[in-house]
Formats: C-alpha cells, sequence, structure tokens
C-alpha cells in the first residue's frame, strides 16, 4: 500500500552467523524467529530483513496540521507507536517523538515492567508473526533487486533505497510464484579490520570495494 501510494521504502539488513558470533545469547530466539538462514562462503548466517517507510522529513502523510492523512489504514507500525516491537530494546519516552504531556496525560503502557494494554500487545505480537512469516519473501524480493549485502548484527545495518517501480515488479513476480528459492549468497559489510578477521575466520564473505547501491550505517561505538 505504501508503495502504490508513491512513497518509499528503505531496506535494512543484518545478519549473524549460525554459530552466534554477532548475536548476544539472551537475543538468540528472538533473532532466529525473525531471520533467514542463508549462505555466505562457506558458512550458514541468518538474515534479518526490515522493509521500512522512508522519509527525508516528516511523513509525507501529515497535513498541515501534522494530522494523519490514512490515519483509518495508517501501517501496523504506526498503531504500535510508541511502543517498542523489539523485546529487546526497553521503552524509552526521551528516544521517541512524543511530546512531554502526551506521557503525562494518556494511559500507563507499562506497569511493573508489564505491557498492560491488551490491544497493543495484540497488535504487537501481530507484527512479530508477520516478521516471522514473511522473511523467506523479503529474501526472494531482495535477491530479485539484487541486494545481497549485510551488516553483521550489532555491528550495522546495510541500507538499500530500491527504485520503486522494480520494487513494485518484483513484489508481484514474488506473489505470483510463492514457492521459489531464492538464489545468490550473501556477502557482509564490516566497520573494522577486527570484526571482518572474525567474520572470515568463520568461513564467510567479506566486501572489500565500497558500497555503490548501499549506504553502511555502523553502531560500533566511536
Amino acid at each position: 500500500m505504501w508503495a502504490e501510494d508513491g512513497g518509499q521504502i528503505i531496506v535494512l539488513v543484518e545478519a549473524f552467523l549460525s554459530n552466534g558470533l554477532g548475536l548476544p545469547t539472551t537475543q538468540r530466539e528472538h533473532a532466529e524467529r525473525r531471520s533467514a538462514v542463508v549462505r555466505s562462503g562457506t558458512a550458514e548466517a541468518r538474515v534479518a530483513i526490515t522493509f521500512a517507510a522512508y522519509n527525508a522529513g516528516p511523513c509525507r502523510n501529515l497535513d498541515a496540521d501534522n494530522r494523519c492523512g490514512i490515519y483509518e489504514r495508517r501501517p501496523l507500525v504506526c498503531r504500535i507507536y510508541p511502543m517498542e516491537i523489539n523485546p529487546h530494546i526497553p521503552l524509552n519516552p526521551a528516544a521517541k517523538d512524543c511530546p512531554p504531556q502526551s506521557w503525562e496525560t494518556g494511559p500507563q503502557l507499562i506497569v511493573g515492567g508489564t505491557l498492560v494494554d491488551e490491544e497493543l500487545a495484540t497488535l504487537i505480537e501481530r507484527s512479530r508473526q508477520a516478521d516471522r512469516e514473511d522473511i523467506t519473501t523479503k529474501d526472494r524480493i531482495c535477491a530479485a533487486l539484487g541486494i545481497r549485502t549485510t551488516a553483521l548484527k550489532g555491528d550495522g545495518f546495510t541500507a538499500y533505497l530500491p527504485d520503486m517501480a522494480a520494487f513494485a515488479s518484483v513484489l508481484d513476480q514474488v506473489q505470483l510464484q510463492p514457492t521459489e528459492q531464492a538464489t545468490g549468497e550473501w556477502l557482509f559489510h564490516l566497520s573494522g579490520d577486527d570484526v571482518a578477521r572474525d567474520v572470515m575466520a568463520c568461513g564467510a564473505r567479506v566486501v572489500t570495494e565500497a558500497a555503490s547501491d548501499y549506504a553502511f550505517i555502523s553502531l560500533r561505538a566511536a
């Protein structure tokens, strides 16, 4: 729907090796459930792919009064906001765009560390389930678009801004051929030689040339 409305999609990719490199043990179950098993060199990896709306400024659906123009059919992620979908990211009001008064006047979202809004909890579970069910389709879409470079989870993301006409065309093709398998191995773009050595020691392939069709977003502390 976002693409049909003329919106831009950003594709964010991260992966971890199946031996656990790049992934804290406490996050493994959640990460495995939303990732696809792929190959990189002689290594097995698990790649997680996120398709997100991309706006260079304010959301394209906000009117002059900052009211949502598609409120009744707004995306699931908007219905969940300001909660976090990832169970390993705590809710931090300071990191959200909600004005301070909204936290003071609205209903409590979390009590004693537990999400108390049942409707919101249901929406979050719907989003997590979609993540799990759609990962194979996302991998096939990426393969068709030539997206085959990932970052290591915790080290960064690779970010792509695909041509939306091509994206929509590939989406149609994938829906018509739901049983086809994705092809092509994944490569890792890493923040430094030390991380690259660890990944290559596991048998995975690492890119050595500068990025030409994506941006690398480092999560490494300066």
